[in-house]
């Protein structure tokens, strides 16, 4: 289950939200919809989805409330045309830092069983937009279970992710034991899992958990760079690329191989399959329709 770590509470006092990279997100408006999220589109064609996670006092501790507002604000990127990837952050002390304990400590196993205690947490996982989590500081618990759900992870180079569930008795409960093992092997996976320590940025990257690692103040951008990148593609066509990279964690190597056959030859019925093709021997910009 996805925790909130008090240790790294009780060493980090509350601090201004928004300093160097985060100057930018200043203008978020969340329209009065949300209270834990800031919600805003950016990029020069404003293509990308931004969601910042905003419980400063709280180091973004993943509340009931916070995720459904995430996803909420997920189904409204989904059916927005012009939005082509979204990225999701904290604040630069912290991605989030768990799920809050205080949410939870009562909850007993009928409650849980019963309603499928973050069951709702898998929204992300069905998004069909590319979403890039951009990390600063702790991405601990449910936090670092949020990042994992993400498509790519870009990380600030003072990021700290892990699984301290052990540390309150329970386990990760949010992905965190099988996301983890497949980005970074069964040995590793297993040391983080069972000690509840903590891997570094770097450390993290070497692993393969993370793509890049940034300077603190760079990370957001970058990954807005990124989301841009994407949103520049056919949207529909980097859904099919999306679900086939995704089916390698799922499928054999032989069915995978035949769903991408499959989703490869469906990019034949579009027409930014061909205008992609008759832009390159054109030798000029493909301009894709998304359709």
């Amino acid at each position: 289950m996805a925790v909130f770590c008090r240790s790294a509470v009780s060493v980090l006092k509350p601090v201004m939200l928004m300093p160097s990279a985060f100057a930018a997100i200043r203008h978020c408006s969340s329209g009065g919809q949300y209270q834990y999220i800031l919600v805003d589109k950016k990029g020069e064609k404003s293509n990308v989805g931004f969601i910042q996670l905003n419980r400063p006092k709280a180091l973004n501790a993943l509340c009931n409330g916070l995720m459904l507002e995430v996803n909420k604000a997920l189904d409204g990127f989904e059916q927005d045309s012009e939005v082509g990837a979204v990225v999701i952050t904290g604040s630069e002390r912290a991605f989030a830092a768990g799920a809050d304990i205080k949410e939870m400590q009562d909850r007993t196993f009928q409650e849980c069983y019963g309603g499928n205690f973050l069951a709702h947490w898998n929204r992300i996982t069905t998004v069909k937009k590319p979403v890039i989590a951009a990390v600063n500081g702790f991405a601990l618990g449910g936090g670092c279970e949020l990042a994992m759900m993400c498509d790519i992870i870009y990380a600030g180079e003072k990021a700290q992710f892990g699984q301290p569930e052990i540390l309150l008795g329970t386990i990760p409960g949010a992905g965190g034991t099988q996301r983890l093992t497949r980005a970074v092997g069964k040995s590793l996976a297993m040391e983080i899992v069972l000690t509840g320590d903590r891997i570094s940025a770097q450390e993290a990257k070497q692993a393969g958990l993370v793509s890049k690692v940034f300077p603190v103040d760079q990370v957001v951008s970058e990954a807005i760079k990124c989301g841009e990148k994407i949103a520049s593609n056919s949207k529909l066509v980097s859904a099919m690329a999306k679900e086939a990279v995704n089916a390698a964690f799922e499928l054999a190597l032989s069915e995978g191989n035949r769903l991408e056959k499959r989703l490869f030859h469906a990019t034949f019925a579009t027409n930014d399959r061909k205008e992609g093709m008759t832009a390159f021997v054109e030798k000029r910009k493909a301009m894709f329709q998304d359709k």
